[in-house]
């Protein structure tokens, strides 16, 4: 088992996201999706109010052309955000409510999709609602749950348990026995670890 731990304003998240399930699967690993908000960590464990990529102009300059790179060898479209990042906080809310009827892991590349390729802005309902229609949900009823106190609480412990197991930035993964891996470039390592190491997950909710 591997938790995907994934902000939608995240770039390298976005090719993580396109790809998680398929490496998976080829390696008999269960994913286990994590929408959760990276700004809060950033601003109370390193002191950010923007994203880095933001605060050191260099290396978002950098970011950008390795984003370019690595879309390319994956063979997916990339658009530079017209503003970066955006605010996420609406579209985490509704993948959290779409985890328990299966939803989650397509709405969350539509999303990406429409951040990183279509250049929408995924903080506004209009924009969420079609994506929302497409995964097979009804938006009225999803968007209402998602500003409900069950999901808003469920997203806040999701990011009180990113904090308590280490989680700094986004993409990270956890396996079964805790082994934190940060990056995009970490995926296969951490599906390796996965398949060998296969303590149970002690950490949490498990879906």
């Amino acid at each position: 088992m591997i938790e995907f731990w994934y902000e939608f304003a995240s770039t390298y998240s976005y090719p993580a996201a396109m790809r998680i399930e398929a490496l998976a699967e080829a390696a008999g690993v269960e994913v286990v999706w994590r929408p959760f908000l990276l700004g809060p960590l950033l601003h109370a464990h390193q002191g950010m109010t923007d994203s880095p990529f933001n605060v050191v102009p260099i290396k978002g300059k950098y970011m950008w052309r390795d984003m370019e790179r690595v879309c390319e060898e994956q063979g997916l479209p990339l658009t530079h955000p017209t503003q970066f990042p955006r605010n996420t906080l609406l579209a985490a809310r509704v993948a959290i409510a779409g985890l328990e009827d299966g939803w989650t892991p397509a709405f969350t590349r539509k999303v990406y999709e429409a951040n990183f390729v279509a250049d929408q802005d995924i903080s506004r309902p209009d924009v969420l609602e079609p994506l929302i229609a497409e995964v097979g949900a009804a938006p009225l009823a999803v968007l209402e749950a998602a500003n409900g106190p069950a999901v808003k609480a469920r997203l806040k412990d999701h990011v009180e348990q990113a904090t308590a197991r280490g989680v700094f930035g986004s993409p990270s993964f956890i396996t079964a026995d805790g082994e934190l891996f940060w990056g995009n470039d970490r995926l296969e390592q951490a599906l390796s670890w996965a398949q060998h190491h296969t303590t149970q997950n002690t950490f949490g909710e498990h879906a």
